[in-house]
């Protein structure tokens, strides 16, 4: 059965098999998500709702909710900082997954990590990457483009192979774990633009911890749960649209984090509008194009791309994000897009309305099926009637190609991560993670994070856990 010769692959993923590439993808990955979950994500109002509808049913437990000190039962805790992860869509991306290949596993992990190492961690990690950007190279893009969030199907599946593998479970057991989730992968685009879709993300995380756990107990499921003509693979995509031999032939050939690595983002939106933004960007650099100046944006973009961004008319900080049309005008108007540009009333200013007025988005007329689908090209046309056109084949930290500028991943974290933490505790912790694969207690990390909140009354909390990591 499929899912035993996959379960037997996660289980033999070793951190000692794994390229140096892999091992830095790896800890950039984890890196960028600790940064969304513990820095403005864990304070965004779609984290807060779900931690307020928790209050009564959350037991206590070793579970960190990040960003604060509160402690929570494991499920609750990968909910509720899965949430936090993807509050902002500022998480890493995967080109083969469709969607963000970190958020749905990690905050799994470290609610579970406390008696593990560092390298035990990283290579949980490594096998939940590859397990769900497998899967995805199964039943992409039919399955994205036939309303599925992959970061929330697959992602269930991800954060089952990553904790399973984390709590030793056997090949067995790990088959079971990812039948089981099967029955629990879920998520629809219609929600994107909401506060439902980070929600998937932290569903995923809790739902994949929890089937590792329900089989680690002894719980049974169907180990063909995939090919089953009721099964995964023919309910989601349907028959023709799914290719099941390329998980196994491509698993470790090599492995996802080392090619094509995961995506960093540069601007905290939906990755769709960020060739477009590039591009805008660029042309700020090289001509003067004060907003009073432009008579007229035009965007062509893959069709597969524009489908959820073509949003002229966003109504909250979260549609926002989905809009190419406010991302062009926000480029445009401040040289830069930031996280302060996603409120509710940031979308509703004046003047970025009246510059999203002029933005004409259209889907590429010349478009093919290829993965080469994150291009973007955008054409100003002047008052005076001169015209500036730049292409961009796909956005900066996409791919090992097309890298963030050295440095800007630190940078990303330090800024982000100082709205949730003290200040003199992300260096701790940006040379911490740089390091994991040398931490013998995940436990020390985890305190760290718990002592470097940002809450009242922290300060000797902060300061036994500083002495606990570098003792």
């Amino acid at each position: 059965m499929l899912l035993r010769s996959l379960a037997d692959r996660i289980r033999a993923v070793s951190y000692n098999s794994l390229s140096p590439a892999a091992i830095e993808s790896a800890k950039d990955g984890i890196l960028d998500t600790l940064r969304c979950v513990t820095l403005a994500g864990a304070k965004e109002d779609t984290t807060a709702v779900v931690t307020r509808a928790l209050r009564g049913t959350a037991a206590s437990g070793p579970g960190l909710i990040f960003g604060d000190t509160e402690r929570v039962d494991v499920l609750s805790a990968a909910l509720i900082n899965g949430v936090a992860s993807h509050a902002l869509d500022f998480d890493d991306c995967s080109n083969t997954l469709g969607g963000h290949p970190s958020a749905p596993i990690l905050p799994a992990l470290w609610a579970i990590a406390a008696n593990h190492d560092g390298k035990a961690f990283i290579e949980a990690y490594v096998a939940g990457v590859e397990c769900e950007c497998k899967l995805a190279r199964a039943v992409n893009f039919h399955h994205y483009e036939k309303g599925w969030h992959p970061t929330a199907t697959l992602g269930t599946f991800g954060s089952a192979a990553a904790c399973g593998h984390l709590m030793g479970l056997s090949a067995q057991q790990i088959a079971t774990a990812l039948a089981l989730a099967a029955s629990m992968a879920c998520g629809i685009k219609a929600n994107f633009g909401t506060m439902t879709k980070p929600f998937h993300v932290g569903q995923s995380a809790r739902n994949g911890l929890l089937a590792a756990m329900l089989a680690k107990e002894g719980m049974t499921a169907n180990h063909d749960a995939l090919e089953h003509k009721q099964g995964f693979f023919a309910v989601y995509n349907g028959a023709g649209t799914f290719f099941p031999e390329r998980i196994l032939t491509e698993w470790g050939n090599p492995y996802e984090l080392a090619e094509h690595g995961i995506a960093f983002k540069r601007h905290p939106c939906c990755g769709s509008t960020h060739s477009a933004a590039d591009a805008m960007l660029h042309l700020l650099e090289r001509q003067e194009l004060a907003p009073e100046r432009v008579n007229k944006i035009e965007s062509w973009t893959h069709p597969r791309r524009l489908a959820h961004t073509n949003r002229p008319n966003p109504v909250s900080g979260l549609d926002g994000k989905f809009s190419i049309q406010y991302v062009l005008a926000r480029a445009l108007m401040h040289g830069v897009v930031s996280l302060n540009h996603f409120t509710d009333a940031a979308v509703s200013e004046p003047d970025a309305r009246s510059i999203m007025a002029k933005v004409d988005a259209s889907p590429d007329p010349n478009a093919g099926e290829s993965d080469d689908h994150f291009y973007a090209r955008v054409r100003v046309t002047t008052t005076t009637g001169d015209t500036f056109e730049h292409f961009v084949d796909r956005p900066l930290g996409r791919d090992r190609a097309h890298p963030l500028p050295s440095g800007a991943l630190q940078t990303k974290f330090r800024d982000c991560a100082r709205l949730a933490l003290h200040d003199d505790c992300v260096e701790i912790l940006v040379k911490t993670l740089h390091d994991l694969d040398r931490i013998s207690e995940m436990a020390d990390v985890v305190e760290v994070i718990r002592g470097s909140a940002r809450t009242s009354g922290n300060v000797a909390q902060l300061d036994k856990s500083r002495r606990a990591l570098h003792r």
